[in-house]
């Protein structure tokens, strides 16, 4: 009876601390959005202090400056725009706001750089005998140089799908994969296929997140590891990694795991970067707002999320763009060609 009596009294206690933690509300209006929408970000956003570091962003003064926009005569319209723009000042390709009208976003991080990659010119190097492996699109080029081509992580990657891939293309002399426009997709699938270019191993980075509302209440970064894969073939020659600035979020993340593997270059542009982890909630009125919340930095515990170097820079040549030729494919080809 006294341990029935005790754990009442403790569920008691728990309803009444429960029922005096402060929760913000915040009505269906102009101001209410708007106030809603600056508070979820500032409570459960990750990068803060890197992006007043790298772009001078003050989060307390871009409400200041924003409030005196909001009225309550504004229509959904104006105040979308508005909340939009004050969204872009992180320029952060994870930060969207979603409404039935529109989806507001910043992806200034590959708009504003040259695509370095024509599909059409790219399409001519698979031609029509491609294979498929769970969207990994592969062939034997004439030089005996395989040629991948990742368009997304979003497709079921599995340790079987390369493993099959791979033995299909173990006579060649190297292998170029393509992840140029990979906008990501699921980390999982990434570092899946990273997985079978490595036979130790490897120490790619660390992750923090969010424990509290503070601006700097981070967990202590945790190391997270490149395992070899158990399952399949393990590729043991020389590898070229395509990139250019539309490689974002898990495709990133693969370029950060792929640069440490040995026999492999990464060649082309630098990524777009997306390292932050995404999530959702929600305003008053029904918009979604998507915002980073896990930072995941390298080995040396520096962010990514402004993109990775490659190891050889590139740009699409405006003569073999002409002559139906890849710049990157070639130059790789080339490369592979001396590795050998």
């Amino acid at each position: 009876m006294k341990k029935i009596l005790s754990l009442l009294i403790l569920g008691l206690s728990f309803v009444v601390f429960h029922s005096c933690v402060q929760e913000d509300f915040y009505d269906n209006t102009r101001r209410g959005n708007y106030e809603a929408l600056w508070r979820i970000m500032n409570e459960h956003y990750c990068f803060f202090d890197y992006k007043k570091e790298e772009l001078g962003v003050d989060w307390d003064e871009i409400h200041a400056r924003y409030s005196y926009k909001i009225n309550e005569q504004m229509t959904n319209a104006q105040l979308f725009e508005v909340l939009c723009d004050m969204l872009a000042e992180l320029e952060d390709g994870h930060v969207n706001l979603s409404a039935s009208f529109d989806f507001g976003r910043n992806w200034s991080f590959y708009e504003d750089h040259p695509e370095n990659y024509n599909d059409s010119i790219a399409k001519l190097y698979l031609g029509h005998h491609y294979q498929i492996a769970s969207g990994l699109k592969y062939i034997i080029l004439d030089d005996n140089i395989g040629y991948v081509r990742c368009e997304s992580f979003e497709n079921g990657i599995g340790d079987g799908n390369v493993s099959v891939m791979l033995q299909s293309l173990a006579t060649c002399n190297g292998l170029i994969i393509d992840v140029r426009g990979n906008g990501g997709g699921q980390l999982t699938k990434a570092r899946t296929l990273a997985s079978h270019f490595t036979n130790e191993r490897l120490l790619v980075g660390y992750i923090s997140h969010k424990t509290n509302k503070g601006r700097n209440d981070f967990s202590s970064p945790r190391a997270e590891y490149l395992d070899p894969a158990n399952d399949g073939i393990r590729w043991q020659k020389p590898v070229v990694v395509l990139t250019n600035r539309a490689v974002y979020s898990a495709a990133n993340d693969f370029i950060k795991c792929m640069k440490l593997c040995p026999k492999v270059t990464i060649m082309g542009d630098r990524t777009g970067g997306g390292s932050g982890m995404p999530f959702n909630n929600e305003l008053p009125n029904g918009w979604t707002v998507r915002y980073s919340a896990v930072v995941y930095y390298d080995k040396d515990m520096k962010h990514t999320e402004f993109g990775i170097e490659p190891d050889i820079s590139l740009s699409m040549s405006g003569a073999d763009i002409a002559q139906k030729k890849d710049t990157y494919i070639e130059k790789a080809r080339e490369y592979l060609s001396k590795s050998q």
